[in-house]
């Protein structure tokens, strides 16, 4: 008897259960078995128009005991409307004489791309997934949100001084430069797009002038929502784009009502001539990063009124220059993965540049705090000083301690969580205690973050009145200088919230 090698035995086994799988026999034409499905509406969140959507799938259920034969599947508008199909791996707008075993399941992918129109605001765009089986008509409705957008791509350069309206948002796909000597100046409500490791590179000057109601806003440009065992946005999630970098030529940058969000970085600025302002900024939020927030080195800074929170690295760290903080909230209490950040000061002073070659001293002329938090989720060791969410890098131990020359540094009416220092540069500050906010990023709140004071926080009501009168409202509008409490440390004023039902019991 001849013998077959066993790989081609191996191969018609393989060829006969392939043929099994193709074809069902007994299919029911009963038109009373049904299809389910996983969803009766498939939402995406906003598209920007001509840029295609990230991939979403549902599932097609037979829940029935007999097998059942779709004889068509089609999208409705044949395509038209942006939407685009995937059955079990076949692209096509439809789909002739799908089988269906009993207690089966089929995917279908969905995608979209939005045509662009003349709308302003988001916009509304339909279509149905249609199958007909046994006669009988099913659908699962398919739905998302259009937004027309400036598209940005290619690494464009501004020559010449330039305005952005806020008409529509900028999408930025990978780089836009603002020239030296040119100005960048963006509107109220102007919102930027960032794509991934997308950046905006300051050689000029840039002025973000937004209002309360009408903030310019800077943030990654995924939309949508990480699929995982909580559902919660991307816009939550740090290092969706790369960051901003202000060189060494950029002077007189304004950001005022701004807010800037979930990048790797935040604000790099790279050493200048301290005798000109580098950057004012005021009524403004920069939070959520992958890397340190805010680094200068050599700058000089006026900052009021704003929020600089959470970072896996430095939140604001100064090295050398002129820096004026006024009402401002510093802190960290970002969350990784479920678990604190690694060691890293919220706050870093130093007047020291280090390389591979050699340790150079760039004098701190001037670093002042008034009615400032610096604070984090590390514990301040109060038996220790100068430990917690403050380091002070410096030459010489002694400079710590502070020096006009070379280490100049003043904390006035300051919540900083360090240990308690007896120093006349910290003036009527507290330490130790954290300053309690309305939301720290719990497991129940998805890391969710609000640094505005929750009851009972010990910076209420303990600021500098007569700083407090310079800046007399927050970036909420509310009075810094007005009511019983008034005024309180941080960027945020403090007002009463109404214990929830789960705070009475």
């Amino acid at each position: 008897m001849k013998k077959f090698p066993i790989f081609v035995l191996f191969v018609a086994l393989f060829f006969s259960l392939l043929a099994g799988c193709e074809g069902i026999d007994d299919v029911s034409s009963d038109p009373n078995l049904r299809l389910r499905f996983s969803v009766d509406t498939l939402s995406f969140d906003t598209v920007f128009s001509t840029v295609g959507s990230t991939t979403k799938t549902f599932l097609v259920y037979n829940p029935n005991r007999e097998a059942l034969k779709i004889e068509r599947i089609e999208l409705a508008g044949a395509g038209a409307g942006g939407f685009r199909i995937n059955v079990d791996g076949r692209k096509g707008t439809e789909f002739q004489d799908i089988n269906i075993w009993q207690k089966d399941s089929l995917f279908i992918s969905v995608e979209v791309t939005v045509h662009p129109n003349d709308a302003t605001q988001p916009f509304v765009i339909e279509d149905s997934v249609l199958f007909y089986t046994n006669g009988v008509r099913q659908s699962v409705l398919l739905q998302a949100y259009g937004q027309n957008v400036h598209i940005i791509r290619g690494g464009v350069t501004l020559a010449k001084d330039t305005m952005l309206a806020a008409d529509l948002p900028y999408l930025v796909y990978d780089s836009l430069m603002v020239g030296e000597g040119v100005t960048l100046t963006l509107e109220k409500g102007v919102r930027f797009y960032m794509h991934n490791r997308a950046k905006l590179l300051i050689y000029g000057t840039i002025k973000a002038i937004g209002e309360q109601e009408s903030p310019v806003i800077i943030r990654g440009d995924r939309l949508d929502n990480i699929e995982a065992e909580v559902s919660f946005p991307y816009d939550r999630t740090p290092g969706q784009w790369d960051g901003i970098s202000f060189a060494s030529s950029s002077y007189d940058n304004e950001l005022d009502y701004v807010i800037i969000r979930n990048g790797v970085s935040g604000l790099l600025f790279h050493p200048s001539d301290p005798e000109r302002i580098k950057i004012r900024i005021r009524n403004s939020q920069i939070t959520n990063m992958d890397e340190n927030l805010l680094v200068a080195t050599d700058c000089r800074m006026e900052v009021a009124g704003s929020e600089f929170t959470n970072a896996a690295g430095a939140v604001v760290s100064l090295t050398g220059g002129i820096y004026q903080f006024t009402h401002c909230t510093i802190a960290n209490y970002k969350k990784v993965l479920g678990n604190s950040r690694e060691f890293t000061p919220c706050l870093t002073l130093s007047n020291t540049v280090k390389n591979d070659e050699a340790e150079t001293l760039h004098p701190l002329q001037q670093a002042s705090f008034d009615n400032c938090i610096i604070d984090g989720n590390f514990s301040a060791d109060s038996m220790l000083s100068y430990r917690g969410e403050i380091l002070f890098d410096t030459q010489t131990e002694t400079e710590i301690q502070g020096d006009d020359a070379t280490f100049n540094y003043r904390f006035n009416s300051c919540l900083v969580k360090t240990a308690r220092v007896e120093n006349s540069r910290f003036l009527n500050c507290l330490f130790v205690q954290s300053a309690l906010y309305l939301k720290n990023g719990t497991k129940d709140e998805f890391f969710e973050y609000d640094f505005r004071l929750a009851n009972e926080s010990p910076g209420i009501g303990r600021a500098d009145r007569s700083i407090a009168e310079q800046y007399p409202v927050d970036r909420y509008g509310v009075s810094r200088i007005e009511g019983e409490t008034a005024p309180s440390i941080g960027a945020y004023e403090y007002v009463y919230q109404e214990p929830s039902e789960k705070d009475k019991k």
